[in-house]
């Protein structure tokens, strides 16, 4: 459905030097799908989106949906933003004061190209404020809604124009924790009933896991993997990835031999000893590689348990966080973070073994070239 291909968008800053915002971005999205482009601050993600939507003339490259070409560096074509017939909705929902709720949605049927009778406007209108669960309230005054409505009418303004395709950056990032979450499940829903093609933008790794059909992440203008949210956060490609996406504890380690007896399996002697690791990529005798292992995948014990990855470590902190806790234990110098059920009793100072599964330690590249944004 949309199609981006090798896009290259630049921009002067305030000194007027060149910021490379997007570098060769490269995805597709299906129709009726969401994806989403997830990374920190100053990543491209927003200048990519705007770039989609018209805001921003791309340096290169070719946009196209449905087949036809919104933007297209070497046909010399670019479709002006009004008539690309895109919903979009920004952080600021931008809700007109002096309108009510009908007449803030019907908006864009008012002052668009086609021209619609006042029954079709209203059928139309009616239509996706119930969709959005607002058509009781119509004639309110807009402003006077809370965060969460303000933010569900804004998406009902999007809507009424039947989009062929809907762009939203950081619509969520207004709201408090709460309702925040909420509306992830309400947005969810709505993106999958109506089968809207979807491009959602964030720097909220839980916002992108939880909502997403597919999920590229950004850093320094470029796309370093894109994956379902399954992949993003089990299979990250390299340090940048598992580092953004969630908790992980970093191991330093070394190959020592290939495992015989599992596909992708590998034998190596990290900072807390010798490991059994899986890794999606080819290495060799006395690679150098990075263990990532999430904090829900170091299992704590107080006696030893049978298996593989078993090592002894010492109680350093632990944090009670209601439905988990946190265990911060050493092995050696090493500080290794375990989440684990509350029902896990060890005191500061015990020794403890952690288990952690060979499937569950994800052998990476050390990529320096991608830096977390501060």
């Amino acid at each position: 459905m949309l199609n981006v291909k090798a896009l290259y968008t630049e921009y002067p800053n305030d000194k007027g030097e060149i910021v490379k915002a997007a570098q060769n971005v490269t995805f597709e999205v299906p129709e009726g799908k969401l994806f989403t482009l997830l990374g920190p601050s100053g990543c491209g993600k927003t200048t990519t989106l705007r770039s989609i939507a018209g805001l921003e003339r791309p340096k290169s490259g070719d946009i196209t949906v449905g087949g036809t070409a919104v933007y297209s560096s070497s046909n010399n074509v670019f479709i002006a933003p009004n008539k690309r017939n895109f919903g979009m909705v920004f952080q600021s929902y931008a809700i007109w004061p002096h309108m009510n709720v009908f007449q803030n949605a019907s908006f864009p049927l008012d002052v668009g190209n086609r021209k619609f009778s006042k029954k079709q406007i209203e059928e139309k209108v009616m239509r996706v404020l119930t969709a959005v669960g607002l058509d009781h309230v119509a004639d309110r005054e807009a402003t006077k809604m809370s965060g969460g409505q303000q933010q569900r009418l804004a998406l009902a303004r999007a809507l009424v124009m039947e989009p062929k395709l809907l762009l939203l950056d950081e619509p969520l990032s207004n709201l408090d924790a709460k309702l925040r979450e909420r509306m992830r499940f309400e947005l969810k829903r709505m993106q999958r009933e109506l089968g809207l093609t979807t491009i959602y933008v964030t720097h909220d790794q839980s916002e992108a896991l939880a909502l997403s059909h597919e999920i590229a992440v950004m850093s320094a203008g470029h796309i370093v993997q894109i994956g379902s949210p399954r992949d993003i956060y089990e299979r990250p490609r390299n340090k940048f990835v598992a580092d953004f996406v969630g908790l992980t504890n970093f191991l330093d380690a070394t190959v020592e031999a290939a495992e015989t007896t599992t596909e992708g399996g590998y034998r190596v002697n990290s900072t807390i000893g010798q490991m059994s690791v899986t890794s999606f990529e080819q290495f060799g005798k006395g690679d150098a590689v990075l263990i990532s292992v999430r904090p829900e995948d170091v299992e704590l014990y107080e006696q030893r348990p049978e298996g593989v990855n078993v090592i002894a470590a010492k109680v350093d902190f632990k944090v009670f966080l209601g439905e988990y806790m946190d265990y911060q234990v050493k092995v050696g110098d090493h500080q290794v973070l375990a989440r684990v059920h509350p029902s896990f009793k060890a005191s500061v100072g015990d020794t403890v073994y952690l288990r952690m599964n060979p499937e569950k330690c994800i052998s990476i590249q050390d990529d320096t070239k991608y830096k977390k944004a501060a």
